[in-house]
């Protein structure tokens, strides 16, 4: 059996606040990119933070990774790609590709952890939240 892929690309043009004196993306905006990339495996996927907060979880993120590859300037397009990484533990695992949209070429990679919280309490969850079984298996993940 082969394993569901979840992904969704979101486009981006980077704005002017978004560059140093230089015209270049400061290095922190691409954790901002992959979190508009999240926005968007979301909203396709019925898995946004309001969803989320909805089913009274939270799901901070733990961990972010980012590999820079290549510079992008004010006024490039970037492409977001962001798939969604299965585990059987009570997390939200992602990896990214940016991509500039002109060239194709591999701006940066990544990956996130959010894990899931009591929104009343901030209790970390050591099993799934019944909603996220059931999001899940809605997309044949389990």
């Amino acid at each position: 059996m082969q394993a569901v892929v979840l992904s969704e690309r979101t486009e981006i043009v980077i704005r002017f606040n978004e560059a140093d004196p230089l015209g270049i993306v400061w290095h922190g905006n691409y954790i901002r990119y992959f979190e508009d990339g999240r926005e968007a495996f979301g909203k396709k996927y019925g898995i946004k933070y309001l969803d989320i907060f909805g089913h009274d979880f939270t799901a901070p993120v733990v961990h972010v990774d980012c590999n820079y590859k290549r510079s992008v300037r004010y006024g490039d397009s970037i492409i977001v790609e962001t798939r969604f990484i299965d585990t059987p533990a009570a997390k939200l695992k992602f990896e990214y590709t940016i991509y500039n949209a002109a060239t194709q070429e591999v701006v940066a990679t990544g990956s996130s952890v959010q894990v899931f919280l009591d929104k009343e309490t901030a209790t970390l969850q050591l099993i799934n939240p019944p909603f996220f079984a059931e999001w899940k298996q809605k997309w044949g993940i389990i």
